[in-house]
């Protein structure tokens, strides 16, 4: 187990990126948390899905919430679930997660003076629900807290399962359905940046199969024909993007944390199985620490 920091350190020139993955994200909250608790900062931040909680609690410097936000309340019964579904809410109460919950004074209050006292440049991105083309969100784009939850909240809508949100006028729908497919280093590349550090929900030897039944795909989706064509392309958006990474990777320009295991699914409701897969995020980022710190600091 390497040895942790104790003051702060600036990676100016990486930039940290997260991938997408629902509950999955329990799993490298833990690498948050002990970025966050051992003062590592970075150039950049970006991610898209889940990967955009990660990206807004990194720069709340609230380590508490980065761990809370991906295992006792994505447990809890107000996040959703089916009776959330019958009420029309949401197999995920979206709006409850991602905008009301994050307000002062509620569930996962979020720490927005922090947010804007980080000069950090940042990416979240959703993917347009009338194009199926990505769009992307930074610092300039947010007035108040509540553009930024609505942008996150965007940034994480599943189709179907959980209601479409409108920024200004828009509908959007999940960032990982266009753009990369779920890992958002197009993004930093975009922004300028060489060097990346790639949080990782998957293990370094998936690879996204075809979708199944397009057709159903289409049908389900109907409302909205650029999300369907968007799920059904995301499989070879996400796999191109994996082999880039891998190119960066052999570059000596990417490090990948990818977990050894992966014990969930992206809708993983269970307590005990969201606080052991923390737990095993935890357990390895601390034994890849060393690791870490020497691509941060080269």
């Amino acid at each position: 187990m390497g040895a942790m920091t104790d003051s702060t350190f600036t990676a100016g020139d990486v930039a940290l990126v997260f991938e997408g993955g629902g509950a999955r994200n329990s799993f490298t909250a833990a690498t948050v948390h002990e970025l966050m608790v051992n003062d590592v900062h970075f150039g950049w931040v970006g991610g898209v899905s889940a990967g955009s909680s990660h990206t807004v609690n990194f720069l709340g410097h609230d380590p508490e919430r980065a761990r809370e936000s991906f295992v006792e309340f994505t447990a809890s019964p107000a996040s959703g679930g089916v009776g959330s579904f019958i009420r029309g809410d949401g197999y995920f109460d979206a709006e409850y997660i991602y905008e009301t919950a994050g307000l002062p004074g509620n569930d996962l209050p979020y720490n927005f003076e922090a947010f804007l006292s980080d000069p950090t440049p940042f990416s979240i991105e959703a993917t347009n629900a009338l194009t199926g083309e990505p769009t992307r969100w930074g610092r300039q784009d947010i007035t108040d807290l509540d553009s930024l939850l609505k942008r996150v909240r965007a940034s994480s809508t599943l189709p179907v399962i959980m209601n479409t949100p409108e920024v200004d006028g828009t509908p959007y729908v999940d960032g990982a359905l266009s753009g990369s497919g779920g890992i958002p280093v197009d993004a930093a590349e975009a922004d300028g940046f060489e060097r990346y550090l790639v949080l990782c929900t998957r293990p370094r030897d998936y690879v996204r199969p075809p979708v199944k039944h397009p057709g159903a795909v289409r049908r389900i989706l109907r409302r909205h024909p650029a999300v369907a064509d968007a799920v059904i392309a995301r499989p070879a958006r996400y796999n191109a993007t994996r082999q880039h990474l891998f190119d960066l990777e052999r570059q000596g320009r990417a490090l990948l944390f990818f977990p050894e295991e992966m014990r969930i699914s992206n809708t993983e409701r269970n307590l005990d199985r969201l606080k052991a897969t923390y737990y095993d995020g935890l357990v390895q980022t601390q034994r890849d620490w060393d690791r870490i710190m020497d691509f941060l600091t080269a």
